[in-house]
């Protein structure tokens, strides 16, 4: 398993980065990307640390640890430039917290952040078929998620994206050590959200392409 989309106590996680890392060990994980929630009254502080962290576990652990941080509920207008605050504070892979249906995200986020530097929409909710097309030329990710709530919309994603060709991700949005999943369980979703095993397959080497671009560098 490669998760793209993980929390910590860094923001509204359960644990601390080492437990999180050391139980996502234990559940078979490769990689991992540490993203916690920020807008402007946090980045400065949880991005450098996250970055701190998986510095310092580098080599440490046999386990691709990638700095990230999650926009979260940050207004329209202010996506593009925090996301680029985060780039330059040495996050690796942003994500932006889109307009899922179990919460009241602000109309104007999916299209904001496929307009930003970012590399993920997680959860994008009814997203257009429109968007999914920015997404699929500027090649962010678009989720398809574990997590209660957030999964609901799994369906229309998978519609949508296959359409426009965009590249697409399974992620937990783990808040606890119990959202962590296996691969196999990471095959469900995808196929159960309507992909064929062929084409979760390929969401699954997609993940094993995105990780080996990031643990390089690039």
């Amino acid at each position: 398993m490669i998760d793209f989309h993980t929390h910590t106590l860094l923001s509204d996680g359960e644990v601390v980065p080492s437990e999180l890392v050391r139980r996502a060990l234990v559940k078979g994980y490769r990689g991992i990307a540490i993203t916690d929630h920020v807008d402007g009254s946090n980045l400065e502080i949880v991005v450098p640390a996250i970055v701190r962290f998986a510095e310092t576990i580098r080599g440490k652990v046999d386990l691709d640890v990638i700095p990230g941080a999650e926009l979260t509920h940050v207004p329209p207008a202010l996506i593009s430039g925090m996301a680029a605050r985060a780039r330059e504070l040495g996050a690796r892979f942003i994500v932006v917290h889109g307009e899922t249906i179990a919460e009241p995200v602000a109309g104007g986020t999916n299209e904001a952040a496929l307009n930003s530097d970012i590399d993920l929409l997680s959860h994008p909710g009814l997203i257009t078929e429109e968007l999914a097309v920015i997404a699929a030329e500027r090649g962010i990710y678009l989720e398809l998620s574990a997590r209660k709530g957030h999964c609901l919309t799994n369906g229309h994603v998978a519609r949508v994206a296959k359409k426009a060709k965009a590249s697409l991700l399974v992620n937990t949005d783990a808040h606890a050590p119990g959202d962590l999943i296996d691969d196999d369980t990471m095959m469900e979703i995808a196929v159960g959200a309507g992909l064929s095993v062929e084409e979760a397959r390929s969401v699954r080497a997609a993940a094993e392409s995105l990780l080996g671009r990031l643990r390089e560098g690039g």
